[in-house]
């Protein structure tokens, strides 16, 4: 496995002398080479805090998490993670923006610059890459943050909720985008989501968790092929797994 989570469990201090809060309670899950790998389940079940223990950000209070069979010790630049917020810097370009990795890893200028151009024009970004991103769409801010992440050529990509701020039409484009970046990379993704059609659109499995503390309820196959259509969405099998998947969520959620 490319990622192994082993008996994780994770509390966080509720303050003001509450006792700490469950979040994550003894999950076990493994995620393979190159698989896209997608989180839905209950608000507060934990889902974000396993982007951030992948990441390195946070540790477990028990068991281990292993990245090619060592243990994640702290952040790499070989896991980059995409956040909901965007997160880009203000006051630099949508150039600097992308070159902000490259730049911390101390690449060569003109590798550095090459790289950038030749991602913002796969993102289609080319023609806004002296704007700041007060100038940019929601959904052009985000492809900025996917370029910067993979500037660095990551073997791993985190995204928490990536595209939940997005309006549908937007939305819609930037997962098929996704798939074809995620066909050329060969990353391995961890994708969390609210979204079931989303998860079932791009996972190559789909990981239900229950409410909190998080649990492992099911892990379930996707089993279309890629490329996947926007049609598919559509299909009778998409639409009996949306619902085996809904089924799932709504015991934990009433």
């Amino acid at each position: 496995m490319k990622i192994e989570f082993q008996n994780i469990s994770k509390s966080f201090n509720g303050g003001n002398n509450v006792s700490g809060i469950a979040v994550l309670d003894e999950i076990s899950f493994g995620v393979a080479e190159a698989e896209f790998f997608c989180i839905v389940g209950p608000s507060g079940c934990g889902k974000s805090t396993i982007i951030n223990l992948a990441a390195g950000f946070i540790f477990p209070d028990k068991g281990q998490i292993s990245v090619d069979e060592a243990a994640v010790a702290g952040p790499s630049a070989s896991r980059t993670v995409v956040f909901q917020d965007y997160a880009l810097f203000p006051w630099k370009t949508v150039f600097e923006n992308i070159e902000f990795g490259l730049k911390c890893a101390n690449a060569d200028k003109e590798q550095r610059r090459q790289s950038v151009i030749n991602l913002a024009e796969k993102v289609r970004l080319s023609q806004f890459l002296d704007c700041y991103p007060d100038r940019l769409s929601g959904g052009m801010k985000q492809r900025v943050a996917i370029a910067r992440a993979l500037a660095v050529n990551p073997n791993i990509i985190l995204m928490d909720e990536p595209f939940a701020s997005l309006d549908q039409q937007t939305r819609d484009v930037l997962q098929e985008e996704l798939l074809g970046f995620r066909n050329e990379f060969l990353q391995t993704i961890i994708f969390v989501t609210h979204n079931i059609e989303e998860a079932i659109f791009l996972g190559d499995k789909v990981m239900v968790m229950s409410h909190r503390p998080g649990r492992v309820k099911a892990i379930l196959d996707v089993p279309f092929p890629k490329p996947r259509r926007p049609e598919i969405r559509n299909d009778s099998d998409f639409l009996k797994l949306k619902q085996s998947v809904w089924r799932l969520l709504r015991e934990e959620a009433f």
